[in-house]
């Protein structure tokens, strides 16, 4: 019998250990066929339910945002008007969050909280005093109804959802009526 000379045997260790590592890994790896019905067939959401998650997300936000921006004025300003357009912008933000929320939890959405830069708008707000104030709130006001009413819009022209469409079809126009009555009060203060 012939002896392996020591550079073979060292050799013929090393490609038994690469061809050992090489099938050890390769039965790590998931099946393509596995792995691609699981990406795209049980965890995929379709654009139309991602732009249902990105409304109902932040159109609360901003309701959010103007409930506790509208909460601050009925306390802090001095004018009786842009109070009573406080509480009934609470009352309509309010009954429209109650509705987004029921809906987003239907279809299983989560509604995050008030982001950092809406903080900074409330802190802001409350820093304000008198005539400041009041300029402030209705220029936030109108700016964040802007928002909610190019979000409703937006919604109606992206979904078929008949919840979502009747949603609209409810808060719209208040959201428009509630815009004209905060740019008239805002006329009126100048």
């Amino acid at each position: 019998m012939k002896a392996i000379p020591p550079l073979e045997a060292v050799f013929f260790k090393g490609f038994f250990l690469l061809v050992m590592l090489f099938c050890i890994t390769s039965c790590k790896h998931n099946d393509p066929i596995e792995t691609s019905f699981l990406k795209n067939e049980v965890f995929a959401k379709n654009e139309r339910e991602e732009t249902e998650a990105f409304f109902f997300i932040s159109t609360a936000n901003v309701s959010k945002l103007v409930i506790s921006k509208s909460q601050i004025a009925q306390q802090k300003s001095s004018d009786i008007i842009i109070r009573e357009l406080a509480k009934r912008t609470e009352i309509q933000q309010n009954q429209l969050l109650e509705e987004i929320s029921k809906m987003a939890t239907l279809k299983l959405i989560v509604i995050t909280e008030v982001n950092a830069t809406h903080k900074r708008d409330l802190y802001n707000l409350i820093d304000a005093k008198g005539k400041e104030f009041n300029d402030l709130y209705l220029d936030s006001m109108k700016d964040a109804l802007c928002d909610q009413i190019e979000l409703f819009e937006a919604i109606s022209r992206e979904t078929n959802d008949k919840k979502t469409l009747e949603l609209v079809l409810r808060f719209l126009p208040e959201q428009y009526k509630l815009l004209r009555e905060t740019e008239r009060i805002r006329k009126q203060n100048e």
